[in-house]
Parts: C-alpha cells; structure tokens; sequence
C-alpha cells in the first residue's frame, strides 16, 4: 500500500525507470534492494544528476518489492533550513501518514491510512503552537502491523541536518520502520547504509541516449559517423544519466549529432527540457545549481574559482589560486572537503596515502562555476593565476628533468597536462593579454622533453602553431620556440621545419648561443637523415654533439646528439659508430639522463648488429629494454610506459637480431620525435619509415 504527498513528484522519478529497470542500474538496484532489506537506514548520495531519485523509485517500485512493506511513504524533503524546514518536514511527513486534517482539526483517514491516536496534553500543545504532532506520528507507524513501514525521503539536501534528527527518532521509537533517504551527502547516522551512486559506464550511457533519442528524434540512426558522435556526446557528459537524457532530447534542434557533440564541448549547463514536473530535473543549470545555493559563502567561491582548472588538482594549488577576496588561504582545505563531499568535486588518490589528495571538478559543475566566475568578474584574476601557477610547474618540471630526476618530471606534467593545454587555451583567447602568450610559449618551450621523450609530438606542435603568430617579439623565447616548433615538423613536414630554421640560425648566431646553434644543428641532422643523405646527417649530428655545452638547457645533451651520430655513421663507418656510442655513454651526466642512455644503448646495440656481432647486439638491447621495462609505468596511465619510443625501437630491434628474414642492412632510426603529419610520399626502406617513430 502506497502514501505519497507529491504524486506528481514520484512520478518524476520513477517515470526513469523504463519496464525492466534503469538502464545501466541493475547493480546498484539490487544492492539497494539488498541494503534495504538488512538495514534500516539507507542513503543513496550522489553528484546532481546521477539519478539518485529514479534508483530508489526502481528499487522500492520493483516487481514484487512494494508486497514487502506494510506500506511505503513517499516524501520529497522540502527546501530551505532550519527549523521552519524541520517544522515542514515533519509536517509533510504526518500528512502522508495520518492523512491531511479536516475543518476541526482532526486526521481524515483515507483509505489505507492508520487513525490518528488519541491526542495527549503535550501533543495537544505542540499543536496549539504550530509544532507537528509527532507523537501521533511515531502511534500511527506503530500501528503498521508486522509489516515494516518504509518512509522514503527525497532530495533532502536543504534539510539534511534536520532530517537526520527526525529520522534518528524515528528509528529510535518505531522499531517496524525503515528509511531510505536520497541526498547528495550521507546523514551521517550510526546506522546508516550509503549507496555511492557513481556515473554510468560509457556503454550504459549510449544505451540511455539511444533510448531517450529514439523517442525523441524516431528516425535517428548511430551508425557509422553518428555513432562515433553518440560515443563522443556521452564522453563529454561524464556518463551522468540526466544530462544524458536532456542532450538526447536536444536531437530534432540540431544539425546532427556531431553539431550537438561541439556545443557540448563548449558547455554543457544550457542543456534543458520541458518535460519533468521537477523544477531541478528540467535543465542542468537547475540541477548544478540546487547544489550551489546550499554552499556557504567561502564553498560558492572555491567552487567558481576553481572551475578554471581542467584536470586534477591539489589542496596548495587551490589555495593559491583560491584564496583572497572574502576567502582565507585556511579555508580552502575545508572548502574542497565540503565540495568533494556534495558531490561537486571527485576526489582522485586515496585519502591518508602517500600523495597528497587530488581533486578534479565534474564537467557540469566546472561549466557552471565558470557561469559564476564570469558573473562575479573574476575570470580574469582567477586565469592570470592559473596561468602563473603552472608556468612556474613548467619551469619546475625542466629542473627536474635536468637535475636526473626524469620520471618525477614526467609524472609532474602528466598530472597537469589537462591545466597545461588550458594555459595555451586561455593563452589563445583574442582579448588574451601579451604576458599570457608569452608564458604559454616559454611554458611549451620548457617542455620540450615531454613533447620530444615522450611521444606527445603532435599536441606539442598543435601548442606552437597556435601560440608562435600571437607572440610579436621576435626574442630568443620566439627563437627556441621555432627550434622546437622545427625538430617536431622535421619528420612529417620538412619544408616548413627548414622555413623554420632559417629563421632560428640567425637569432641563434647574433645571441651567440652556442646551445641553440648546436640544436640547430641536430635538427638539420634530422632532416638529412629524413633525405637518405646519411654523410651530412652526420656531420650534422657532430657538429651538434661538439657545439651543444655539456650541462645547457632547453634542449638535449649532446650525448643524445652521438647516439644518433652513431646511427647514421653505422653502416659507412662501423669502427667510427662504436667510438661515437661508446663515446655518449661516457658523456658528463649521462647517468642522470635516462632518455640519452637509452639511445645510447640502442645505438651500440645497433651498430654491433650491423657488424655481424648478433650475439652482443641481442644482449645489448635486450638489457637495455629490460632496464626500461624494470621501471614501473607512470602512475595514472599503466598504458603509457615511460620512453615509449625508445622502447618500441629496441623491440624492433630485437625482432631484426631474431628473425633470419628481415634485411640486416635496414637503417635504423635516429632521435626524432613522431607526429601525425603524413609526410610527402617518397620511396624509402621499411627503417627509413620507422625514423618517424623514434624519440
């Protein structure tokens, strides 16, 4: 037997579920249907959006589940706080279960419903103040018969503190009853069960769009093109299962799919329809929102004041960038607490290890605190030091990588590569001031390892030709920003890194920097080697290793510069290719420098095989491929191996040495980094196409 105060409400919610469940939900039901059947208080939380209201609808209104209860009482929480929201709580509650009064004042007794007790002195007082009478309240539970009594409470966020206490004495008094409540934090009770309601996998979120798209656009197909446009649209949206449904009902007013993948990149809180009776169900700004007006002061402004980030971030970072204006540096800490508590911010490392924890906005929230910071005309200070924040962790990273400490270098940037494309992002913007473009440049500058080492060639050259036509000065920054901009054009577009270079060579000269001349030098070498012309590839690559100083910064040692010498002297001077490896292993700090070792170990290796000393060249690359394989993956991406190039060269290596069948005078590859831009079509052997590979 069902009670609801807001049948209209209810069915909101549970007009979700479609004849066999929520999609992508058969877990969480179950587990529901499971804690509600061994615990008397459960809480289903969740960020705004993930569907808490719509699982508890599917769990309690299951086939079979409603014949559990003596009855289920349905009660949306209302808005506000305190104790007018207690008084109305209360109040809401004592109508859905005695039935609402009459002109006299007496319970109407509807069908279904428990008789009101007989009224005591202290409850005829409590009413006499406008106090619900929950005394008569607790009597009437009482009454269910063996039968619990489920009260089901909806979207208590705004009366959470009091909902807790209602709900404690409840429990406290009516032994038959149970409680399931929906909120975005947990009450905090020492019976409580909580339900973590997460996003729905990726798989699950495209099955949820193509059902809500067939009702709304019947003609829609996702095949082909649409269908990398439907995957793409749940991608953006994070797999929340309303801002699925609203974008899937924005099908019949857009172009196609695609079209509606590219405003949704752009933002997401327009998303809106007329549909649901809950206010905060009919658009995602409603929904982020709710959440927003329960935030204190110091929480609405962390939260808008961090929405410039794009990835994870850490508390120190927060507060740097949070902190003034009405909020404390102190304060931050407690604020992102609170934020990651209401489901606004996705805590990433776990609490209490060794990393300090790491926070990341969801995207609907980030897109409304950026509706915010616009709002309270604090986007420019906020981004002004975003931009200083990790021009300085850029600057930190080179260090570093410097300083023998690579990995940590690498971790550094990965952790921050989503803020760093923002840096160059914000960077590009028309009204973008010249001290931004200039530090987007020195900052992709200064990361020239990442972009090189680590086989990230094309979103380094992306960076560059969009930041190098907004910087005007034509200083030694625009300088090496060409060099670097050239040595990643190198193996897919040679003309454009020689225009390139052209232009670098005589900065390079009338600065007199040695450093910069010699990477010059070695990105000549590149595109000789690009050529075939192996002679002037390693001249080039000479000329680099004896002009480069030892210990520069801003580019690659000169051991680097041998081991590619190495290689391109390897099949016209065999005893000259060994000097040359033999001579990068033994460079000034090449045992703190992890990239240059490798290539040097691979250039021996090489050159041994091409001198028909098989034998050593397996054990040379294979000892060289298992100290790099010894080295555990970066943290965060176990797919993505530290040096991946240098590791598919050996291996590539390897599979030459053990297969008879492949040519052993096939040219091997010298250090470049690799990029998607096809190259112009020339005939060149199976190596020669593997230079493009190398980093």
């Amino acid at each position: 037997m069902w009670a609801y105060a807001e049948d209209a409400e209810w069915a909101s919610a549970a007009g979700r579920c479609g004849p066999d469940g929520l999609i992508g939900r058969d877990a969480e039901t179950a587990d529901l249907r499971a804690g509600l059947a061994r615990n008397r208080l459960v809480t289903v939380t969740g960020a705004a959006g993930a569907g808490k209201s719509a699982l508890a609808a599917a769990a309690v209104g299951g086939a079979g589940e409603a014949g559990s209860w003596a009855r289920v009482i349905y009660v949306r929480c209302p808005g506000g706080g305190g104790p007018v929201a207690a008084g109305a709580l209360a109040a809401r509650l004592a109508k859905a279960v005695l039935g609402p009064r009459d002109a006299a004042g007496r319970r109407t007794v509807g069908a279904g419903a428990v008789p009101d007790a007989r009224p005591s002195a202290r409850t005829t007082g409590a009413r006499a103040k406008g106090r619900p009478a929950l005394a008569d309240l607790v009597t009437a539970l009482r009454t269910a018969g063996r039968r619990p009594v489920l009260l089901l409470l909806d979207d208590a966020d705004a009366v959470r503190t009091e909902c807790a206490g209602l709900v404690q004495r409840l429990l406290m008094d009516v032994p038959g009853v149970r409680v399931l409540v929906t909120c975005r934090q947990a009450l905090g009770l020492g019976e409580e069960r909580v339900l973590r309601l997460a996003p729905l996998a990726a798989e699950a979120a495209v099955e949820l769009f193509l059902a809500r798209a067939r009702a709304t656009a019947p003609g829609f197909r996702a095949e082909g093109a649409e269908e990398a446009a439907v995957d793409r649209i749940c991608r953006v949206l994070e797999g929340v299962p309303l801002a699925v449904e609203l974008a899937a009902g924005q099908l019949d007013r857009e172009p196609s799919a695609w079209a509606l993948a590219d405003r949704l990149e752009r933002d997401q809180c327009w998303l809106a329809a007329p549909g649901p009776a809950l206010h905060r169900h009919r658009s995602l700004r409603s929904a982020v929102g709710s959440a927003y007006l329960l935030c204190e002061r110091p929480e609405r402004a962390v939260w808008s004041r961090s929405s410039v980030f794009r990835g994870a971030f850490t508390e120190p970072t927060a507060a740097y960038l949070c902190a003034g204006a009405g909020v404390a540096p102190h304060q931050v800490s407690a604020c992102l607490a609170r934020l990651a508590a209401a489901g606004v911010l996705e805590t990433l490392d776990e609490p209490g290890g060794l990393r300090p924890p790491r926070y990341r906005m969801t995207r609907a929230a980030r897109d409304f605190g950026t509706e915010r910071l616009h709002a309270a005309g604090e986007f420019t200070v906020a981004v002004e030091r975003h931009v200083l924040h990790h021009r300085r962790l850029a600057e930190v990273a080179e260090h570093l990588w410097y300083a023998g400490d690579q990995r940590q270098a690498a971790r550094l940037v990965r952790d921050n590569v989503a803020d760093l494309t923002a840096l160059v992002e914000y960077a590009a913007r028309p009204d973008a001031p010249a001290a931004q473009v200039t530090a987007a440049l020195a900052t992709v500058a200064d990361l020239w390892f990442w972009w090189t080492a680590h086989d990230h060639g094309e979103e380094g050259r992306a960076h560059l030709t969009r930041l190098l036509p907004r910087h005007e000065a034509d200083d030694h920054l625009a300088a090496r920003a060409r060099w670097l901009a050239a040595w990643l054009n190198a193996p897919g577009d040679p003309a454009t890194a020689r225009a390139q270079l052209g232009q670098v060579w005589t900065a390079a000269v009338l600065a007199g920097d040695d450093a910069l001349i010699g990477r010059v030098a070695h990105v000549q070498g590149v595109l000789a080697w690009e050529r075939g012309d192996a002679r002037t590839a390693a001249d080039c690559f000479r000329q680099a290793a004896d002009t480069v100083p030892a210990f520069a910064p801003g580019g690659p040692t000169p051991a680097v510069s041998l081991a590619a010498l190495a290689v391109a002297q390897a099949r016209t001077s065999p005893g000259a290719a060994g000097r040359s490896a033999r001579r990068a292993l033994s460079s000034p700090g090449v045992r703190d420098d992890a990239w240059a070792t490798a290539l040097a170990r691979y250039a021996r290796a090489y050159t041994d095989h091409h001198q028909g000393h098989t034998s050593r060249a397996w054990h040379r690359a294979h000892r060289a491929l298992a100290t790099l394989d010894t080295r555990t993956p970066l943290p965060g991406a176990p797919d993505s191996p530290d040096l991946p190039a240098v590791r598919a060269s050996l291996r590539r290596l390897l599979a030459d040495i053990e297969s008879p069948r492949t040519p052993r005078a096939a040219r091997p590859t010298v250090p470049a980094p690799r990029t998607d831009t096809p190259a112009p079509s020339r005939t060149s052997s199976r190596a020669e196409r593997r230079l493009r590979g190398f980093t």
